[in-house]
């Protein structure tokens, strides 16, 4: 034992000794190329390629680096076997990283991309206007140089995309509404936002299942439809009329939209805006992925008379007729219906991408047909009264209903739901109204809340048969009232029309004796 440990000192001597000749014979230059030409030819005998993302690119942050930390987050729970766990500011979301110099394979387009988190300390550094962190952190990437040309760009383009989509959904969703008093320019910032938490989704929307799955249909295809704008030459946007009576559920169809999509909402103040200069600029504030609403837009602002000749008040959107000098004076310094126009549809609207455009109105007949076209409101949407299935659904929200129940399996049930879906129509009655009629009864049995609905539905039935009732009988009234007037004039001429002839006749028969006089 004694012989080997003396074996290996003389060993390491000689190792110490050739290193010094070695260090003292070829300067450090030479020995920096040397290893420099080992490393080319390894590469050049190796099937991979090496790539290097750094956190920090000179003095600037690498968006890369956190693209792919988010990209990689979707995975590592489940590869990796150390991870960091973290949570973003305004997120909802956990976030999983990987670990100092751990290791994670992802697939592209039937390739192998291996990631390994690679985090060094940083050397002691001197003075810095801006200090960097004391570890030096980066990602590298290894592919083989075969599948380098084919999936290198588009998989970074994969990454920056899946990651901008993730980061968007992990963040609470934000509700914006534009600053009040004063103009835009003296505003500190023209939209203010809070924590959008609005629980609306399809799912719990009093509606038909088939319209439903329409408009969903038609969010998603807007949401991906992307290339088919690019091709067509169509700005990526898209316009929703809500219309219908109060307490049909306009609102909770934007916040139901919101939540399908994970876009932020915009709620826009036509009150608040005074001319078109500042209806552009608040436009050009809004984020992409996001919903600009204009809610009950026949009350805001008048938009039906188009052939008014003067401004009625500091909101009308009425064209002026004439081109005097105070129209025009007048119309600077109001915002109107062409600068509505133009904020939907027109060249400002294309200075962003993927806009939802949503109107909501109780009036649709009041509203002008130039608002209403393709392009501006692209698909009009009626929120009527409730219907049977859409009850059916405000039931199971309200008092916990299952399917069974609903579908009538239930002997018990049966014979309510009948006589609901009888009522429903004929009550006329309102998504809102009946949730208020449900929310009363929620903590009571299912069948007595089901009974309790049916006779407010029986009695807001009968209430409506009356009003139609008197309704038709004022109409009836009214038009033989009509009749009668129209028969005393009638009379009223034929009694004058005699007269006026007589009149006529004297007349005629003095001018005759006077011309024989003569």
């Amino acid at each position: 034992m004694k012989e080997f440990w003396t074996s290996m000192a003389f060993l390491m001597g000689v190792f110490a000794f050739f290193q010094s000749i070695l260090h003292a014979v070829f300067p450090p230059e030479l020995r920096f190329a040397v290893l420099k030409l080992f490393h080319r030819v390894f590469l050049c005998f190796s099937t991979y390629c090496y790539f290097d993302i750094t956190e920090i690119d000179g003095v600037n942050t690498n968006e890369l680096y956190h693209a792919v930390q988010l990209y990689l987050s979707r995975s590592a729970s489940v590869a990796a076997s150390r991870l960091s766990l973290s949570r973003g500011l305004n997120s909802s979301a956990f976030t999983f990283g990987l670990t100092s110099n751990d290791c994670l394979v992802d697939t592209f387009c039937g390739a192998t991309a291996t990631w390994e988190h690679v985090v060094t300390q940083r050397q002691s550094q001197t003075f810095s206007w801006r200090p960097l962190p004391g570890e030096k952190r980066s990602f590298t990437l290894r592919i083989k140089k075969k599948d380098k040309p084919l999936i290198l760009p588009a998989y970074l383009d994969h990454i920056m995309e899946t990651a901008t989509d993730l980061r968007r959904r992990n963040q609470d969703r934000l509700l914006y509404t534009n600053s009040r008093g004063g103009s835009i320019e003296s505003r500190v910032v023209p939209w203010e936002s809070v924590p959008f938490k609005h629980p609306s989704t399809f799912d719990t929307l009093a509606m038909d299942s088939s319209r439903k799955e329409l408009i969903m249909a038609d969010l998603k295809d807007f949401a991906e439809g992307k290339a088919f704008y690019e091709k067509t030459g169509r700005a990526w946007k898209r316009g929703y009329l809500l219309y219908g009576p109060p307490g049909t559920g306009k609102s909770s169809m934007i916040a139901a939209m919101a939540n399908y999509l994970g876009y932020d909402v915009y709620d826009l103040e036509l009150t608040e805006v005074h001319t078109n200069s500042e209806l552009r600029k608040l436009l050009m504030k809004t984020t992409p992925k996001s919903i600009i609403v204009i809610e009950d837009i026949d009350c805001s602002i008048n938009l039906t008379n188009r052939s008014s000749k003067k401004l009625a008040s500091p909101y009308d959107l009425r064209p002026t007729g004439g081109c005097g000098a105070e129209d025009v004076h007048a119309a600077a310094k109001t915002m109107t219906l062409s600068g509505l126009l133009n904020f939907t549809d027109g060249l400002w609207s294309c200075c962003g991408s993927e806009r939802i455009f949503v109107f909501t109105t109780n009036h649709v007949e009041e509203l002008d047909s130039a608002l209403l076209r393709s392009g501006r409101m692209d698909m009009h949407i009626l929120m009527s009264y409730c219907s049977f299935p859409a009850l059916k659904i405000l039931m199971k929200n309200y008092l916990g209903l299952e399917d069974g129940e609903l579908g009538g399996d239930t002997q018990e049930n049966c014979g309510l739901l009948r006589e609901l879906e009888e009522v429903i129509d004929d009550a006329e009655i309102t998504p809102a109204d009946v949730s208020e009629i449900l929310i009363k009864n929620r903590r009571r049995e299912k069948r007595e809340a089901m009974a309790e609905l049916l006779e407010a539905l029986k009695a807001r039935a009968e209430k409506r048969k009356k009003e139609r009732g008197g309704s038709s009988a004022t109409a009836r009234k009214k038009s033989l009232d009509d009749e009668m007037e129209e028969e005393e004039e009638q009379e009223k001429r034929a009694l004058e029309s005699p007269k006026e002839s007589g009149e006529e006749m004297d007349g005629c028969n003095g001018k005759e004796e006077k011309r024989e006089e003569d």
